[in-house]
């Protein structure tokens, strides 16, 4: 599993010219699937994702996380977090999870972060596009098989 999280003061995204998803201050993350991602996967990078201290306090220093700041976050599938382009000009995707499998974790990702903030999201396989107005600009990676026990 893998994410793109960048730190917003604004972001949406719309599908067919409509708005679908729309955040203020918050968290805007890619979200792509690979082969064997878990529920454990999505339940590490929950915690990591909510707890991450990358929102300025009084003296702005990165010390306060979404839940600090009663963020939200509007959450994007886009399985070409997982191109590979070793070889070539076109991208490959072996690595993303198939679409049948990555939607069912994509949905159980949404409703285990909406546990602990409110979730807008994008429509799983549709032409999307997203508008992101970046703070800081503060964009990071994380996957989950970077783990440590």
């Amino acid at each position: 599993m893998k994410l793109v999280i960048s730190r917003s003061k604004k972001a949406s995204v719309s599908v067919d010219h409509k708005i679908v998803g729309k955040i203020d201050e918050g968290l805007l993350i890619l979200v792509g699937f690979t082969h064997n991602d878990t529920i454990e996967d999505i339940n590490y990078l929950v915690d990591k994702v909510i707890h991450l201290r990358i929102f300025d306090d009084e003296k702005g220093l990165q010390n306060k996380s979404l839940l600090d700041i009663k963020g939200s976050i509007l959450s994007v599938s886009q399985f070409t977090l997982y191109a590979d382009t070793k070889k070539g000009r076109r991208p490959s995707y072996v690595d993303a999870l198939d679409k049948e499998k990555a939607e069912k974790l994509y949905h159980l990702w949404n409703q285990q972060l909406s546990e602990h903030t409110k979730v807008e999201t994008g429509i799983f396989g549709a032409h999307m596009e997203v508008e992101l107005l970046n703070d800081g600009p503060i964009t990071i990676i994380m996957e989950s098989r970077e783990k440590t026990c």
